[in-house]
């Protein structure tokens, strides 16, 4: 294929068709600069080496960005640690190892910043990981976003190439997952107040006392910071955090939901029930004094607009 003098490339991203990957796939297209290949799960089977390495040897892109993984909320990390442990390494290593087998040079993996301690300093730092032990809650899932980062790093060191490890802060915006059993806060704030507001109910159940504190990013500032960092990935450390750079409690969410919803509602906490790690704020410096890591949308705006891309759809 011949390429434009400016062309950066090919750019193949997995989980095309969950929140981040589906954002990826919009920003890389609204560049000229890329050819894009988005895979679903039912395009490419990302558990099955043999099939992941035929199709991957089949697009033989110039740079690989995984989104894909096996994700959810507090409560389905608790009912099943290990499918989430089992399938993201299943996924993890059938990409990395097809990849580096087939010499692709460039790969963006996407880690977690449930990666980090739990109950460590704050704000955290890419040098914090592997440090102490991780929450409980969602220890499964974190061990194997560890093991998959740190696969990316022997593999670069190893072989020679640029494989990287970003770690985002919790996303949220258009795309988000709204399922009940297995949503983040943010869409599970909204969620249930546009479930308040659409039966006038007065009062909203919330986990926890509402203290425990979280950082959200709006997921179309990651998608759009990848379209114009991607080049330069060669330089990138080999983990790099991603976030808002501020954090917000529980309690503030679920009103930051109900002011974008436009409900009114007093919020009913419950003490008993888990509430995960009590603050996870990362510190983005690295990105942003070296990367050009600006984000700029607050929750209050983002809740909004992911409140205005889902608006007439049945969550």
């Amino acid at each position: 294929m011949q390429y434009s003098v400016n062309h950066k490339g090919k750019v193949l991203v997995t989980g095309a068709r969950g929140m981040l990957g589906s954002s990826v796939v919009r920003a890389l297209k609204g560049t000229p600069n890329y050819e894009v290949i988005g895979w679903a799960r039912d395009s490419v089977d990302l558990r099955k080496p043999a099939e992941t390495l035929e199709a991957l040897q089949a697009a033989m892109p110039d740079y690989v960005i995984h989104c894909a993984a096996k994700v959810g909320g507090i409560q389905a990390n608790i009912d099943a640690p290990a499918d989430f442990l089992l399938e993201n390494i299943q996924i993890d290593s059938s990409i990395l190892s097809a990849a580096q087998q087939l010499g692709i040079k460039n790969f963006v993996y996407v880690g977690s910043s449930c990666m980090y301690p739990k109950d460590f300093r704050q704000p955290l730092l890419e040098t914090d990981l592997l440090a102490a032990p991780l929450e409980e809650t969602n220890e499964g899932y974190a061990l194997s976003k560890i093991v998959g980062s740190r696969l990316a790093i022997y593999i670069s060191k190893q072989h020679g190439m640029n494989y990287k490890t970003i770690i985002p802060s919790n996303l949220y915006g258009p795309g988000d997952n709204f399922d009940s059993k297995s949503s983040h806060l943010v869409a599970a704030c909204l969620k249930k107040v546009l479930a308040a507001k659409e039966h006038s109910d007065s009062e909203i159940q919330v986990w926890g006392d509402g203290k425990a504190r979280r950082e959200f990013t709006y997921v179309d500032e990651v998608s759009e910071w990848l379209a114009s960092a991607l080049p330069s990935i060669h330089e990138w450390p080999d983990a790099m955090n991603l976030g808002l750079g501020v954090d917000f409690s529980v309690e503030e969410f679920h009103n930051f939901a109900l002011v974008a919803s436009g409900h009114q509602a007093q919020l009913a906490f419950q003490p008993e029930k888990p509430a995960g790690m009590r603050q996870k704020l990362m510190d983005s410096s690295l990105a942003r004094n070296n990367f050009g890591w600006k984000p700029k949308i607050l929750p209050e705006q983002g809740m909004r607009l992911t409140l205005e891309s889902i608006e007439g759809k049945n969550l």
